[in-house]
């Protein structure tokens, strides 16, 4: 089932409603504003942060819930070379250009249509040269719903080779925000995952996670982890970095046990950046809560941040000609008796 609900401005919320899961999405900025799910004992909670007031989405930080792009994460001092030119971006973060920009695609309103009763279709045009970056980007975002899985799938062609790199930003909470994430248990299969510096940046150090805080290739307590003395995590305030993936599904798992909720991340893309929300302030989000450091935790599937200056041959590069063309899907579930 499919309900659409008229905001403001060409803004709609787009509920996907099933017997296993009532997703709520927007047109403004491929918003993902609710998860609603059961726990084992049948009790209904939202598992991903969000904003009851919408002009908070238009005017705050943080990206909850939003499609990032054109290019998620961090690109060093916001320059860029790309056959033979230079080409300059917003500085929004530190010295870098950080998640496509000042009016990246988590501040735009995208247009939209259903294509059937599980799954809805958003469709941006970027102009060449829309915050600094090269070449008119046709991009489309599938997000369907089937059973207890939400997929969205990515794809876009360019008038010019130019710079992609598309995650979603959503903050999860399996315990619908009764409590932090210290006590959610996370599994990610990754052997390797990327340094980061004081503000952020990937380094171009990639160091092996074994006897490392980094190691979660067998499931562990986030709280056990987030304050290590690592220097890596101070840099962070906790995790905020790329795990580079060893395997090519279901690469991340998330548990919260009490509720008996487990979500699984499966991907197209070869890693994610691993953020426990260090940076959230105490804003208000929905039903008058109040979200602080570590009330949840981001799973950003991507390519590496700032490829462009980290790889011989960037895996963010889109050519003219060429389709990007990459998934990820979301599954919630109830495992009984945990």
């Amino acid at each position: 089932m499919i309900k659409i609900e008229k905001v403001e401005n060409n803004i709609d919320l787009i509920t996907l409603k099933n017997d296993e899961l009532e997703v709520v999405v927007s047109n403004y900025g491929c918003t993902l504003v609710k998860v609603l799910m059961k726990d084992q004992a049948g009790n209904v909670d939202d598992v991903v942060l969000g904003y009851d007031d919408f002009k908070s989405y238009q005017t705050l930080d943080a990206y909850i819930g939003a499609l990032v792009g054109r290019v998620a994460n961090r690109i060093k001092k916001g320059t860029f070379e790309l056959n033979g030119q230079t080409y300059h971006l917003p500085i929004n973060n530190g010295p870098n250009s950080l998640h496509g920009g000042i009016k990246g695609f988590s501040y735009q309103v995208f247009d939209y249509q259903v294509l059937d009763e599980t799954s809805v279709e958003f469709h941006y045009v970027s102009k060449d040269g829309e915050e600094g970056y090269p070449g008119e980007l046709d991009f489309k975002a599938d997000y369907s719903l089937e059973g207890d899985t939400l997929t969205m799938h990515y794809h876009a062609t360019t008038s010019k080779d130019t710079l992609i790199n598309i995650t979603n930003h959503s903050y999860f909470n399996l315990s619908g925000k009764k409590e932090n994430v210290y006590q959610h248990l996370l599994k990610v299969h990754a052997d390797r995952f990327a340094c980061i510096d004081p503000d952020g940046l990937p380094t171009g150090e990639i160091k092996d996670v074994k006897g490392t805080s980094f190691d979660f290739n067998e499931f562990a307590y986030i709280g056990d982890r987030v304050d290590n003395d690592d220097e890596q995590l101070q840099l962070g305030k906790g995790f905020d970095h790329p795990m580079i993936f060893n395997t090519k599904e279901n690469q991340v798992e998330l548990v919260h046990e009490k509720t008996g909720r487990k979500l699984t991340v499966s991907t197209t893309l070869p890693q994610a950046q691993i953020y426990t929300a260090n940076y959230l302030d105490g804003r208000l989000g929905k039903y008058g809560q109040h979200y602080n450091a570590r009330d949840a935790i981001c799973i950003e599937t991507q390519n590496m941040p700032d490829a462009i200056h980290l790889e011989e041959n960037p895996s963010t590069i889109l050519k003219a000609g060429d389709t990007y063309d990459e998934k990820t899907s979301y599954k919630f579930e109830v495992i009984k008796n945990l």
